[in-house]
């Protein structure tokens, strides 16, 4: 070998190497890329299998002549209300581990001070001698300067204010008030019964009296407008449009030896959690609309042990989480949606009541504030919650439903992935059922029947369809096919179903008069019939079709499909499914084409030479030889359709229905991530519940494409031994 001859093989080997190298590096940067992508899914997903938990963070107390009477969220410039000697309210801030005295709202001894939290915001009330109410909000300070600025003004523009009548206010045993976003409700216990009285907050000098004789004790519920009567064992449930009382119980027998049942109201008095002193258990009960109006619904019970009372229950604002507090001093982390007890927690020091703000939960007694941190709360979450049906609030039974979008806190989330995987599954499936009959029936035309010629035609005009983005195709669908959806419906399934008897009837002609034409486009005429024969079918769809079929059933089709679905007909499954499957076409027809003509020629001429015709060894040669690369196709192209985001999100209503009717909305998985991601809180339940349904959108492809592709791979290898 001569030395120029050496010189240039090892600069070929090091230019090899170095391709080697170039190539082998940016494949193991896709392999990295990849597993970052998926590790990261996983990582954002993964904390809602962690069991939440409580971390005691604080505690302390106050001066001995002090008593607290409402907490706040210390930790971010809420004071703690106390009551002191000499008629005053303090308010007092949390600063480096100690309760500090801030303000004092002072009145004279004739007066009644005390103070209430709502949704996580504190009122001081003020009621004079007479009667005149005062319901005052007490704002937040600034932490650096608690004693720059004044937490209670002296007249705050949001004030409630409102008066009473001045023989029942000077009669009162007991009182209380509750608040919701439009009543302000006042219940006064005297010797003769209880008097309500419910003020609008918008209009102070509007307000409704109620007079409830003998020994009734009365749970407000204002945020449903409504009361719970408590007489004798029973409990009664009073509207507070209702002239009369409710005649019959619809809670009995929840009382022992006399005491009365425990009620917990929650934030917004939709739900209400009560503890029955006779079976120890703690059941939930959600206000529910049936045939006879809004009532009040059971859903679950808690059982807890004989020695167990429930002192208080409080709710999360952002997640379906409440906290019960019982009397051995336990805290129980439960899932209010389902009623499962997630995790408990003994609290050290003695505690009567329990607020949440924020992920902190503050616990008080008179003399000594305890919180807690709470960790991994999205934990909540459980698989019941996921995709079981439940009882929510509003619904007059069990649903799925995905509806986490709310103007205010205290609302139940509702988390089902059902509707979303029904409307994955139901549009996926639909779109097959479109596309395999146009792109199978092309491949096999073009792979068997075509002359190679017109092969080299068509199969590159078919396979750069699948280059249109998809994102043109749901504009077209949106624009076009939905508003004339209910137009053409009726005709697109009338052409569906006649479309194989015209194809049959054209084929009958075809032969014939394919005799008379010239030799050189005789083969090949028959797309040509086929196509003019759909073009016919499809005209008579249109124009004829609908008032003919119409007519015979004596009905208007049009309106009585509208009538039988809740979403608009442009905006249902068959809309999406036809785009759908229009766009999955190319992918199936190319797949399946190539497996059709990659059948050996040796095959089929043993076929045709023992008397086979063509369509016998179509049927039981070509295509059960293809069949594994056929059914690759068909399982890419549901797979595609599957992970398709922007038709489904472009022309469906993007309602999560769990439903699966053709003529109803649907939302998928896609178009759910392409929808509520960008609006999610970062790290919050909502947010990791998005990307576990990106972990199942990414399991569920990824294991129909891998099937796919080794399916086609063990064909390659068929043919390359056969």
């Amino acid at each position: 070998m001569t030395p120029d001859s050496d010189s240039i093989n090892k600069r070929r080997q090091r230019t090899d190497r170095r391709s080697r190298f170039l190539v082998t590096g940016f494949g193991g940067l896709v392999l990295l890329t990849l597993v970052i992508l998926v590790s990261h899914l996983i990582s954002q997903a993964i904390p809602l299998t962690y069991t939440p938990s409580l971390k005691q963070v604080a505690h302390t107390t106050v001066p001995n002549n002090e008593s607290i009477i409402s907490t706040g969220d210390i930790f971010n410039g809420q004071p703690l209300l106390a009551e002191k000697a000499n008629c005053r309210l303090g308010l007092l801030a949390f600063s480096e581990g100690k309760l500090k005295n801030t303000q004092d709202y002072t009145k004279p001894c004739g007066h009644t001070l005390s103070a209430m939290s709502v949704m996580g915001e504190n009122f001081i009330i003020d009621i004079s001698p007479t009667g005149q109410v005062r319901v005052i909000p007490v704002r937040t300070y600034n932490a650096d300067k608690l004693l720059d600025k004044k937490v209670v003004q002296s007249t705050p523009s949001n004030t409630i204010a409102f008066a009473l009548p001045k023989q029942v206010w000077q009669g009162q045993k007991h009182w209380q008030i509750q608040l919701s976003n439009r009543w302000v409700v006042t219940q006064i216990t005297l010797d003769s019964g209880v008097f309500v009285r419910w003020v609008n907050r918008k209009a102070p000098t509007t307000f409704i009296d109620k007079h409830f004789s003998g020994e009734e004790q009365v749970t407000l519920m204002p945020g449903s407008e409504s009361m719970l009567l408590h007489k004798n064992n029973d409990i009664y449930l009073h509207r507070l449009y209702d002239k009369a009382n409710a005649s019959a119980p619809f809670i009995s027998n929840v009382s022992h030896e006399g005491s009365d049942a425990l009620v917990f109201p929650l934030a917004k008095q939709r739900s209400f959690f009560l503890h029955n002193l006779n079976t120890h258990a703690l059941t939930r009960w959600v206000l529910s609309k049936g045939s006879e109006g809004l009532h009040f619904q059971k859903t679950y019970s808690i059982v807890l042990s004989d020695d167990e009372v429930t002192l208080d229950i409080a709710e999360h604002a952002s997640m379906n989480l409440i906290s019960v507090l019982t009397s051995n001093n336990t805290l129980l982390l439960i899932n209010r949606i389902t009623g499962e007890i997630i995790s408990s927690r003994h609290s050290d020091t003695a505690i009567s009541s329990i607020d949440w703000h924020g992920d902190v939960l503050i616990g008080r007694s008179n003399s000594s504030v305890t919180a807690w941190q709470g960790k991994h709360l999205s934990g909540i979450t459980t698989w019941s919650s996921l995709f079981e049906p439940q009882h929510y609030e509003g619904y007059d039974a069990e649903a799925t439903v995905w509806q986490t979008t709310s103007a205010s806190d205290y609302q139940e989330a509702k988390f089902s992935l059902t509707p979303l995987l029904i409307g994955s599954f139901k549009a996926s499936l639909l779109a097959l059922v479109i596309a395999i009959p146009i792109a199978i029936g092309a491949a096999i035309y073009t792979a068997y029947f075509a002359k190679a010629r017109l092969r080299h035609l068509l199969k590159p005009a078919i396979e750069m369809l699948e280059a249109i983005p998809s994102v043109l195709i749901g504009f077209i669908a949106a624009i076009w096919l939905s508003p004339k959806a209910e137009q053409f419906l009726f005709s697109v399934a009338f052409f569906i179903i006649f479309v194989p008897i015209a194809l049959i009837i054209v084929s009958l002609f075809q032969r014939q008069v394919a005799q008379y034409l010239p030799k050189r486009i005789r083969h090949g005429s028959e797309l040509v019939f086929a196509l003019g024969g759909t073009l016919l079918l499809a005209f008579i769809s249109v124009e004829f079709a609908p008032q003919f079929i119409f007519s015979i059933m004596g009905v208007d089709g049009f309106a009585l499909l509208a009538s039988g679905s809740d979403s608009p007909i442009g905006k249902t499954t068959i809309v999406v499914a036809i785009a759908l499957g229009i766009a999955i076409s190319p992918s199936i027809y190319s797949l399946a084409e190539d497996a059709i003509n990659g059948v050996p020629e040796d095959l089929k001429n043993a076929s045709f030479a023992l008397g086979a015709t063509r369509l016998q060894t179509l049927m039981h040669v070509v295509l059960h030889v293809s069949l594994p690369g056929i059914i690759a196709a068909i399982m890419l192209g549901f797979g595609r359709a599957f992970g398709e985001t922007m038709i489904v999100l472009m022309v469906t209503g993007n309602t999560p229905i769990s439903s699966w009717g053709l003529i109803e909305g649907l939302r998928a998985l896609t178009a759910n991530l392409a929808i509520e991601l960008p609006e999610a809180d970062v790290s919050s339940a909502h947010y990791q519940i998005l990307f576990f349904t990106a972990c199942i959108l990414f399991a569920f492809t990824f294991v129909v494409n891998t099937i796919a592709e080794v399916m086609r791979q063990r064909l390659g290898r068929r043919k390359e031994h056969g």
